[in-house]
């Protein structure tokens, strides 16, 4: 098939649904508003469209470039990555078969916005199909009107060959003052979203009873200073690692390294993506109750979840799980069978890949854009 992405070029997640459909040997397009940060390895046909700092001006002027654009490829399908601004220029091009998949913040922020809400209804129902990655996320969608039988539940799934069990490596380690100390590992953004200050609070408590515990943090975002300058106040700095961003190539080293994973995040879609590939990799998993949590984190068995904004519980779980390793070990083969069976990237990609070819075959010949 011929498949045309408009999606962000700076999204990890966008990448790797390219990158698929490349290696199964389709002809991929795609099309951003944002400048492509990576280059998939296979032959994708990529187009920046016009930039500018008002969103609104930025989709305007991108209109006519864009149908201009699917005009020259016509491709068999549209995928549009959000209904945020690249899911209203696709509906905007009024090109079909049209899929759009839904990332969460347009479904449970944007859509009780007065303002967005008509605007995020309407980028759906000009959808031919949508995806999303959260049983919570359909119902509110469906909540919005949308027809519930456009509705498909896809995850972005982990990559399970990627993201694996490997022999623990003494390097990064040691890089990190941590050869032969219990390691915790956060890569949550340093956004108030996702609360990371919850894990500096608890940390003081944890290394009273565990002191050569070592956290890593890494991520970046509009909290770091603030959190650094608390973990000094708090006199923890010495044993927190703040990392930056790291690279998600160097992610699977980073996460075997860690004894233990956290995230203390106030919401999300579904499972986060980092949350999976803890578990992808044989780590016991902290996480906070929210989206669908405690339907992915089997409590007693692969973590715990945990209160929002609660320091005292989240504390009291890394000390229990950093003072029995063999139980952590436990709950990490527990957690990668269930990445393994219910969230494996090429499983969900593959059912993608079916919809695709059903959407296609429903339409025929892609509708021309006018």
């Amino acid at each position: 098939m011929k498949i045309c992405f408009l999606a962000t070029g700076d999204s990890i997640h966008s990448f790797r649904w390219v990158q698929f459909f490349a290696r199964r040997g389709h002809e991929i397009h795609w099309i951003s508003l944002t400048p492509f940060l990576k280059v998939p390895e296979e032959a994708v046909h990529r187009y920046e469209l016009p930039n500018h700092p008002r969103e609104r001006v930025q989709i305007l002027l991108s209109l006519g470039p864009a149908k201009k654009l699917l005009r020259k490829i016509q491709p068999d399908i549209l995928h549009l990555h959000s209904a945020g601004r690249h899911g209203v220029l696709g509906a905007l091009t009024g090109f079909h078969p049209c899929v759009v998949t839904a990332w969460g913040s347009e479904v449970l922020i944007a859509a009780k916005s007065r303002l967005m809400k008509p605007l995020v209804k309407w980028v759906f129902r000009r959808s031919d199909l949508i995806t999303c990655d959260a049983e919570h996320m359909r119902q509110a969608m469906i909540q919005l009107g949308i027809d519930q039988e456009k509705i498909q539940i896809i995850y972005f799934g982990t990559d399970v060959e990627k993201f694996q069990p490997r022999p623990r490596r003494e390097e990064p380690r040691r890089a990190l003052g941590a050869s032969e100390a219990p390691l915790v590992i956060s890569i949550r953004s340093l956004e108030p979203i996702y609360d990371v200050e919850t894990l500096i609070r608890a940390i003081p408590s944890v290394l009273q009873i565990v002191p050569s515990a070592v956290f890593v943090i890494g991520g970046e975002g509009s909290e770091k200073e603030k959190l650094v300058r608390l973990a000094e106040e708090l006199g923890i700095y010495p044993q927190v690692r703040f990392m930056g961003q790291l690279p998600n190539e160097q992610l699977p080293e980073y996460l075997n390294a860690a004894d233990l994973y956290v995230s203390t995040s106030l919401s999300d879609a579904g499972l986060a993506a980092s949350t999976a590939e803890a578990m992808a990799c044989g780590l016991p998993v902290i996480v906070t109750d929210s989206a669908e949590n405690k339907l992915w984190v089997q409590e007693g068995k692969g973590g715990y979840v945990i209160p929002v904004r609660d320091p005292r519980a989240l504390a009291e779980k890394m000390v229990y799980l950093l003072q029995n390793p063999s139980i952590g070990k436990q709950w990490g083969d527990f957690n990668r069978r269930v990445i393994q069976e219910r969230n494996n990237y090429y499983l969900e990609m593959e059912k993608m890949e079916k919809l695709y070819e059903s959407l296609a075959e429903q339409h025929g010949i892609a509708e021309k854009v006018s």
